[in-house]
C-alpha cells in the first residue's frame, strides 16, 4: 500500500511541471509568427526580383534592324 502511494504521487509530481526550458512570451503567439512569414517573404522576393533581373540581362541580345526584305 505504502508503494502503490508512493508510485501516485510521485507520478503526480511529474505531471505537475512544465517539461523543458522557460520560453519568452515574446517569442510565442500570433504576432511573432506573422512577422517571421513577413520576413521570410520580403527575403523570397527579393531573391526573385534578383534572379528576374539577371535573366533580364542575360536576354539582352542585338537583334537585326527592323527593316522588310524582299518587299516591292
Amino acid at each position: 500500500m505504502k508503494h502503490l502511494v508512493l508510485i501516485i504521487v510521485a507520478g503526480l509530481l511529474n505531471s505537475c511541471g512544465v517539461v523543458g526550458a522557460p520560453v519568452a512570451p515574446e517569442t510565442v503567439g500570433v504576432t511573432p509568427t506573422i512577422e517571421r512569414q513577413k520576413k521570410q517573404h520580403e527575403a523570397l522576393d527579393a531573391k526573385q526580383r534578383t534572379s528576374a533581373e539577371s535573366e533580364e540581362q542575360d536576354h539582352d541580345e542585338l537583334l537585326p534592324p527592323l527593316r522588310p526584305v524582299g518587299t516591292r
